[in-house]
């Protein structure tokens, strides 16, 4: 016989702290289902779709929203719809543009990154909210490189051998695509660790998806870490109410806000449409950082603005905007040991 058993009701704070894994679980998987959304005939379309797709598209519904419908060149639409240009290799391109494979290597532990001397890059997650159709790691093995929490002790391991290390930088995927008790649960074990005085944490998540900005998330600022998060925006269109409320509530809570965005051709190669981005970013409180050249990751080179366009299109950005809104251009280059300031003089 089968007792009465009460089941407690969630309150509000559980479902707001919980709808952005819905949000994620009905993301867009389908191109065609996208320029459907969109009202795009693909018979129209000035491009053709990449058949092969062995990066697979996905884009949330709440980023599609914020596009135009009808318009095939939207800028937004265009980041994540996979174009036949992508089965195109094109010379000094490559799966893995940055060397990651040999800096992995160097460190001997899956997911952990230690190209820079005072900081670490661990990657906390093996997926994302979106799939950027330029990300430098769309090529990147997970599966090989998937760190688990068993892994944590071995991290501990490696940052007290190497004392000058105090930063740690969560990546992957995106670091927010975990939930949050595993997130909370990770900057406690990082907080054990006396050397380290803060976590960076590089996300995508709450520009297409600002509901994960929870309120378990925004109790991170509790720790004894300095807290930065680096978001990746590209154009303006993608800053909403929503966007900047989430961005409003992480300031408020104690987080350090900084913005990096990749100059791609065909989406923000213009200085009206930077300077603008600018100007909305740090209206919602978040620093303009680093305007990124592309990495030359294979499927990604009709993206790739050259560099006499970005020095023309920089300057312009640096007439228009003051210093403090200015981000830095600049190239990650494969074993440097620091991101590399693009040449003005050329």
């Amino acid at each position: 016989m089968i007792q009465n058993v009460q089941i407690l009701p969630r309150n509000e704070a559980y479902w707001q702290d919980n709808e952005w894994k819905k949000l994620l679980s009905t993301a867009i998987r389908d191109p065609n289902e996208l320029l459907r959304l969109l009202e795009l005939d693909i018979a129209e379309l000035p491009y053709q779709l990449d058949k092969d797709q062995s990066f697979k598209t996905l884009v949330p519904l709440s980023f599609v929203e914020r596009m135009q419908k009808t318009d095939p060149s939207d800028p937004l639409l265009l980041q994540v719809l996979p174009l036949s240009e992508e089965s195109i290799r094109v010379s000094g391109y490559s799966n893995d543009p940055l060397g990651e494979s040999t800096a992995l290597a160097q460190t001997g532990m899956a997911g952990l990154l230690h190209k820079y001397q005072s900081r670490v890059l661990f990657m906390l997650a093996t997926h994302c909210a979106v799939n950027c159709r330029y990300c430098f790691r769309r090529e990147f093995p997970y599966q090989e490189n998937r760190a688990s929490k068993q892994d944590w002790h071995q991290l501990a391991t490696y940052l007290k051998k190497n004392p000058q290390i105090n930063e740690v930088i969560i990546s992957g995927g995106d670091p927010l695509a975990v939930n949050d008790a595993y997130l909370v649960e990770f900057v406690a074990f990082i907080e054990q660790i006396p050397q380290i005085i803060r976590l960076r944490i590089h996300t995508r998540l709450p520009v297409v998806i600002p509901q994960r900005v929870t309120s378990k998330l925004l109790s991170l600022t509790k720790s004894r870490l300095q807290m930065v998060m680096v978001m990746h925006v590209n154009h303006p269109n993608e800053i909403d109410d929503k966007f900047t409320s989430a961005m409003h509530k992480l300031a408020q809570a104690g987080f350090t806000l900084l913005n990096q965005s990749t100059l791609l051709k065909g989406i923000n190669d213009c200085p009206k449409i930077l300077s603008e981005l600018s100007e909305v970013l740090f209206s919602a409180k978040v620093t303009p950082y680093y305007l990124h050249m592309l990495d030359r990751v294979n499927g990604a080179a009709h993206f790739a603005v050259s560099n006499k366009d970005a020095n023309v299109i920089y300057k312009q950005l640096q007439a228009n905007l003051a210093g403090f809104l200015v981000p830095k251009l600049v190239q990650e280059k494969s074993g440097e040991p620091n991101k590399t300031l693009v040449d003005l003089t050329i």
